[in-house]
C-alpha cells in the first residue's frame, strides 16, 4: 500500500523546510513513538526509524524537541537497511502539557494538528473542570478546539447537556455523538478531510477508540466493553497513534489522560474563559484583585448570576497553577544559565 503525503498534510511550507536540510533526506510523518524509535509513514509505507544524534542532542536541552505523533520528520535510509530520523521539521501546532517532574518541563502530546477535540462522555456526566482545562491546552496549541460529547445514546437529554457544556466552552463547537449509532459523525468528517488532522484528547473510557473506528469505517483501534456499574469503558489506547483515514486526512488518538498539567497557557486560558477575560478588562482598576475593590466587573457578574461561582473558582485555580509553574520554570532556566556561566568561566580561566 502506498500513501499520498499531501493527503496527510504535507504541503509547500514543509517542502521549503525540507530543502534546507541535506538532499538525501526524505519526508515522513510520525505515527507512533516507542522509546527512541519512531514509526514513520512514507509514501511507500511505514518504517521504523531510530533517532539520530542531532535529535537526541536537541532533546537533552528540551524534551519537547523529541518527535511525537503528528510530527513531520526528515529520514535517511542507510545501505545496511537502517533508517534514522535526522530532524523534526518546524511544528505548526503543538499540544503541550506539563510533565509530572519537579522541573516544570513540557511534554508534546500531538503536533501539526488542525483541530483538537476534547472528548468527554455524556454518561454518567461530563466533568466540566476537565473540559475547561483541556480546552486551555488546545487553545494555546494553535489548533481549532471543539468538544465531542460521546455516548449521547445513553443520556436522557443530550441537547440539554450539550447546552450546558457550550456555556463553558466559548468559541468551541460542541458536538454530541454516538459512535454506536453513528449520530453526530457527519459534523466531524470535515475535520478529517484530505490534508487535515483531528486529535482526540480525553480520559480513559470516554470512547475515543470507538470514535476512531467509526470515523475510519474499520476496526483500527481496540476497544473494551462499557462497565455496567458506572457506564465507563476500559482503558485501551496506551500510546499516541496517528491513523490515516481512507480518502485522506488523519485522526490522532491519545491515551486516556489522568493528569492534565498546565504550563505556559496564558493565552489559552484567556480563550477558554473568554467571558471572564472580558470582565477582568472591564474592571475599574487594572490591578483589581476582584475582592472588595470598587467597580469590580467580575464581582458584579458573580453577584448578579451572570457568572457562576464554579466558573469563577475554576478560572482562579487554573490561573494560580499556571503562575506557580511559570515561576518554577523561570527558576529552572535561571539555574541552568548560572551553571552554563560557571562552566564557561572555568574553560576560560575566569
Amino acid at each position: 500500500m502506498t500513501f499520498d503525503l499531501a493527503s496527510l498534510g504535507w504541503d509547500a511550507p514543509f517542502t521549503v523546510a525540507l530543502r534546507a536540510l541535506p538532499a538525501d533526506l526524505q519526508p515522513g510523518r510520525v505515527i507512533r513513538v516507542d522509546r527512541g524509535v519512531c514509526t514513520v509513514l512514507r509514501p511507500e509505507g511505514p518504517v521504523r526509524a531510530t533517532l539520530a544524534g542531532s535529535i537526541l542532542a536537541g532533546a537533552s536541552r528540551d524534551p519537547a524537541n523529541l518527535p511525537c505523533a503528528g510530527d513531520w520528520v526528515a529520514v535517511r535510509s542507510w545501505p545496511d537497511q537502517r533508517v534514522t530520523a535526522e530532524a523534526v521539521l518546524p511544528r505548526r501546532t503543538a499540544i503541550v502539557r506539563r510533565t509530572a517532574d519537579k522541573d516544570s518541563t513540557g511534554q508534546v502530546l500531538a503536533a501539526n494538528i488542525d483541530a483538537a477535540a476534547v472528548v468527554e462522555p455524556m454518561h454518567p456526566a461530563p466533568d466540566m473542570g476537565r473540559i475547561e482545562r483541556l480546552l486551555a491546552l488546545v487553545w494555546e496549541s494553535g489548533a481549532q478546539p471543539l468538544v465531542v460529547l460521546t455516548k449521547s445514546d445513553l443520556a436522557t437529554d443530550p441537547a440539554a447537556i450539550a447546552a450546558q457544556v457550550a456555556d463553558i466552552a466559548p468559541g468551541a463547537e460542541v458536538v454530541p455523538v454516538s459512535a454506536e449509532r453513528g449520530d453526530g459523525l457527519a459534523a466531524l468528517r470535515p475535520r478529517i478531510a484530505a490534508g487535515r488532522t483531528l486529535a482526540l484528547l480525553g480520559p480513559s473510557g470516554a470512547g475515543k477508540s470507538t470514535l476512531v473506528n467509526a470515523l475510519a469505517g474499520a476496526t483500527v483501534m481496540t476497544t473494551q466493553a462499557i462497565r455496567r456499574v458506572d457506564g465507563k469503558g476500559g482503558h485501551t489506547t496506551t500510546y499516541r497513534a496517528l491513523i490515516p483515514i481512507p480518502g485522506g486526512g488523519a485522526v490522532l488518538d491519545t491515551p486516556g489522560i489522568r493528569a492534565v498539567g498546565l504550563l505556559d497557557v496564558a493565552a489559552g486560558l484567556d480563550n477558554a474563559f473568554a467571558e471572564i477575560a472580558e470582565l477582568v478588562a472591564a474592571c475599574r482598576f487594572s490591578d483589581c484583585g476582584h475582592g472588595a475593590e470598587p467597580g469590580c466587573a467580575v464581582r458584579g457578574a458573580v453577584e448578579s448570576g451572570e457568572l457562576t461561582g464554579r466558573r469563577w473558582e475554576s478560572w482562579q485555580k487554573l490561573q494560580r497553577e499556571v503562575a506557580f509553574e511559570m515561576r518554577r520554570k523561570d527558576a529552572r532556566l535561571a539555574a541552568r544559565e548560572r551553571t552554563t556561566g560557571k562552566r564557561a568561566a572555568k574553560r576560560t580561566g575566569g
